[in-house]
């Protein structure tokens, strides 16, 4: 007998208004459904970390090349960067869920082909290459498709909670992951035995790096079965599905991209942080590596706490945003600009830094403050876009930072040629505190509010 696939209710039939849990956290996890989804992409974000350890390791137990290495990464976000807008036309053209499943299955069989061929100790650089270019394009639809998913499975007042469960899982599997990687790698670094001393190099920690590989296909068959589990709220099955006939994709790109320039609080918000990527995020991806390394009183391990203090405050920034979802100062876009001009005037004194622990409070709060808004953000964006671009609006969300944030961070390295690194984090951050009182002044994103669930 076939399983149920029928679309399930928002609450039973009968019963009456639903009433709002004081805690919507607590009954999003009492949820089987919210935790047939959240567990399958835990899992799989869990072993996405395993491969952004183990490939880089593997490239350079072959080659010893950094420029290899770049390459190979390169082809991981290049494309992803490339075709992420067109992956969310794709989502909103059939549905999140079929896209993300595809997706699956695909990371599925490469990662196994990866895994295999480095356990039978045939693979070749070329093979790297093409296996890493179908990750990339996989990644630029599954991104999409699953930021996507989330208010067609949980009812549109829980959306905060949920997004701050999803985000703070993220981040707790990017803390966890690469820890859990490293390790396996030490522990299975005897694969190369049964190679000759010659070929020692090459093979060494082979069958770490293939358990690794396995490990993340694995969470991908096992997050492809939850997937499956996973049904939509009632009403809302099929909404992703065109009721006209099928846009070519490229005009379905530009239609979504029209509606969103035509709605004056997207463009203006899209605009801001769009110049948020360009002017900060290079720093905050080259300028603070450079930091630890060229302070004789910091160093590698305080580089790792640095990161590590950041990574800390977002996590526990995520947390306050679903125990306190309405905190505000004013409007949401109040709130925005607001945390980011801290954030600028948090981020100039960086180059100032003489201990450890003056560059983990500020990356810390940091964090923090970042954390907060991007529940709040995703939230608004789920709220306010309709659903048939919803798709559209949150791979050009991820457009903005992934495909300008290596353009920030390429100019980023020819400017700090000119000037000093204190000069660079001052510059920065003084930037972005500009940025929130310019938008504050100019723009409407001051007037931004929560926004009222779209019309279905």
């Amino acid at each position: 007998m076939r399983p149920d696939t029928s679309p399930r209710p928002a609450h039973p039939p009968g019963a009456g208004p639903a009433t709002p849990p004081a805690d919507p956290r607590a009954a999003l996890l009492q949820d089987p459904n919210f935790r047939w989804m959240i567990g399958g992409s835990a899992l799989s974000m869990l072993g996405d970390q395993f491969t952004l350890i183990a490939l880089p390791w593997l490239v350079l137990q072959m080659t010893g090349d950094t420029l290899v290495l770049g390459t190979v990464l390169a082809l991981i976000s290049v494309p992803r960067a490339l075709f992420i807008l067109i992956g969310g036309a794709l989502v909103d053209r059939h549905s999140p869920k079929q896209v993300l499943m595809i997706t699956k299955y695909v990371n599925l069989v490469l990662l196994a082909a990866l895994a295999g061929l480095v356990f039978a100790g045939t693979l070749s650089l070329w093979m790297v290459y093409a296996l890493s270019l179908g990750i990339g394009l996989a990644t630029a639809f599954s991104i999409p498709a699953g930021t996507a998913m989330m208010p067609s499975v949980v009812a549109r007042p829980q959306l905060q909670a949920a997004n701050g469960i999803s985000l703070g899982l993220r981040q707790l599997t990017m803390f966890l992951g690469p820890l859990l990687a490293g390790l396996l790698i030490a522990l299975f670094g005897a694969g190369g035995a049964g190679h000759t001393a010659a070929d020692a190099p090459a093979h060494a920690n082979a069958t770490g790096i293939g358990m690794a590989f396995a490990l993340d296909a694995l969470s991908f068959a096992v997050s492809a079965w939850t997937l499956s589990k996973v049904q939509p709220l009632a009403g809302l099955a099929g909404l992703s599905a065109p009721t006209a006939a099928p846009q070519a994709v490229l005009a379905s790109v530009a239609q979504g991209l029209g509606h969103f320039w035509r709605d004056s609080e997207l463009r203006t918000c899209f605009l801001y942080w769009s110049a948020i990527a360009l002017f900060i995020m290079g720093p905050i991806h080259i300028a603070i590596p450079v930091l630890a390394s060229s302070s004789p009183q910091l160093g590698a391990a305080a580089f790792g706490i640095i990161v590590g203090a950041h990574g800390a405050g977002t996590l526990l920034g995520m947390v306050v945003s679903g125990m306190v979802p309405r905190l505000r100062f004013g409007s949401l876009g109040m709130t925005i600009l607001a945390f980011d001009a801290i954030i600028g005037a948090l981020f100039m004194p960086l180059g100032l830094i003489t201990a450890v622990w003056q560059g983990a409070v500020l990356m810390l709060v940091i964090g923090l403050l970042g954390g907060f808004m991007q529940v709040s953000v995703f939230t608004w964006i789920q709220h306010r876009v309709p659903p048939a671009l919803l798709g559209r609006a949150m791979s050009l969300f991820m457009f903005i930072f992934m495909g300008l944030a290596p353009i920030s961070a390429a100019v980023t390295g020819w400017v700090m040629k000119s000037i000093t690194l204190t000069q660079l984090f001052a510059a920065s951050g003084g930037t972005l505190v500009v940025l929130a009182a310019l938008a504050f002044v100019l723009t409407p994103m001051r007037r931004v509010t929560d926004a009222a669930p779209a019309t279905r």
